[in-house]
């Protein structure tokens, strides 16, 4: 077994996976470029929350078996967990990657195991044998030298809010940049997790992970496509969506107002970008879950059109319910762009699972208040997380309000004459 591991990216992977590994056995080095996160995580607390991710954090650094810095050490193992964002016209940014690859390079030595976790473009994983070759002659990934170190690609496939629990029990894919590196990866991974580790090359690896966001994100674009469609024919799509599942061959999922998160709303771009003629469909669904945001905004416009100065309450940013993640969310974006539209008076914000409003949204018309005071004070309601919590909304609280509600969870419109579901 590899006992010393170096994680590049001490965010919702690659925290995660640094204390599972610490509470398997490993002694983890952390990287990341937040000192304020790398100080609460040497004092065994977290910066993001996840279920349970504060007690093993606590536990592993109290054993001695996880430590943060923002430099790299000599490891056995590398492990590239940083952002894959797009830059302009959806171009696939890889400079965090190119980053991250750099700082371990001068730490590197035959042997290594360096595997990219990051969900990437497809032949991510070549141009970082690229990078690390450039730079030292003297490491190779020829599989008869003695010299050489193993690339392989790993992409994470966990769940917010089951991440540690995930890490461990989902199936795997490895990709090598050769045989013997995914056999050296695959091994590594074997250690501590209970699902399968499947083996296949690099670039296979790359477009799987893309191929299953890619999936998703086309069944989510159904069903947002068929709420419009039921908005102009004034049909409930939650009752529609509904009686049509009850098909034994048809499972559509529920709509809402976009799609977030760094995975679903990025990685189908990186196959467009890749073969823009042949992803139609893909492109396409980007497209409806892209602007389902606006469809939202015209409803709030279109239900406040004859009020003066309406007071309009937004209920969630994160992308899903009952966590705190707000990347990519399509309910931070609408309430930008509330707040830009309603200049001249405050957007009320609930979310339950943050303290304080994110960077974008501060130092604008938006004011973070809590579920019950945003309900009392609106005159429009706009759900846009399907957070448990909101589910205990009390019905009689909405009365004579305009809800929009973009989850279908807020009572129906036998209840709740004024509501408007998408």
């Amino acid at each position: 077994m590899n006992k010393k591991v170096c994680i590049v990216g001490l965010g919702y992977i690659g925290l995660p996976t640094a204390a599972v590994l610490a509470d398997k056995g490993f002694w983890v080095h952390g990287v990341d470029v937040n000192e304020k996160a790398i100080n609460l995580i040497n004092n065994g607390e977290v910066h993001i929350y996840e279920p349970d991710l504060e007690k093993v954090v606590k536990k592993v650094v109290t054993a001695g078996n996880l430590s943060a810095d923002i430099e790299p050490i000599k490891a056995d193992v590398y492990i590239l967990a940083v952002p894959t964002p797009f830059k302009e016209n959806h171009k696939p940014d890889l400079a965090y990657v190119e980053s991250a690859t750099k700082s371990i390079i001068p730490y590197i030595e035959p042997g290594n195991l360096i595997i990219l976790e990051s969900t990437s473009p497809i032949g991510t994983t070549e141009k970082i044998v690229e990078w690390i070759l450039n730079e030292r002659t003297d490491l190779s990934v020829d599989e008869k030298k003695s010299n050489q170190i193993y690339v392989s690609h790993c992409p994470e496939r966990v769940l917010p809010g089951k991440i540690l629990k995930e890490l461990i029990e989902n199936d795997r894919i490895i990709g090598g940049i050769n045989e013997l590196s995914t056999n050296k990866t695959a091994q590594f991974y074997e250690t501590f997790v209970e699902g399968k580790v499947l083996q296949t090359n690099a670039r296979t690896a790359e477009l799987a992970k893309l191929t299953e966001n890619s999936y998703r994100d086309v069944n989510i674009a159904f069903a947002n496509e068929l709420s419009m469609i039921c908005d102009d024919l004034k049909i409930d799509v939650w009752e529609l969506v509904n009686l049509a599942n009850h098909h034994p061959r048809v499972n559509i999922l529920q709509p809402g107002p976009g799609v977030g998160g760094h995975c679903i709303a990025v990685d189908p771009w990186f196959i467009v970008d890749a073969v823009p003629e042949r992803a139609q469909l893909i492109h396409t669904a980007r497209n409806v879950n892209d602007n389902k945001p606006y469809f939202v905004i015209e409803k709030v416009k279109a239900a406040t059109e004859n009020m003066i100065n309406p007071t309009i309450a937004c209920l969630g940013l994160s992308f899903k319910a009952n966590i705190d993640d707000l990347r990519e969310s399509p309910a931070v974006q609408i309430v930008n762009e509330l707040s830009s539209i309603y200049n001249e008076q405050k957007i009320l914000v609930a979310e339950p699972h943050i303290d304080e409003l994110p960077k974008e949204l501060s130092d604008k018309n938006i004011e973070l208040v809590n579920t019950q005071e945003a309900v009392l004070s609106a005159g429009v309601i706009v759900l846009l997380v399907d957070h448990e919590y909101f589910k205990s909304i009390d019905h009689e609280a909405i009365n004579n309000k305009i809800v929009i509600d973009t989850r279908g969870i807020l009572p129906n419109s036998d209840r709740t004459p004024l509501a408007i579901h998408l």
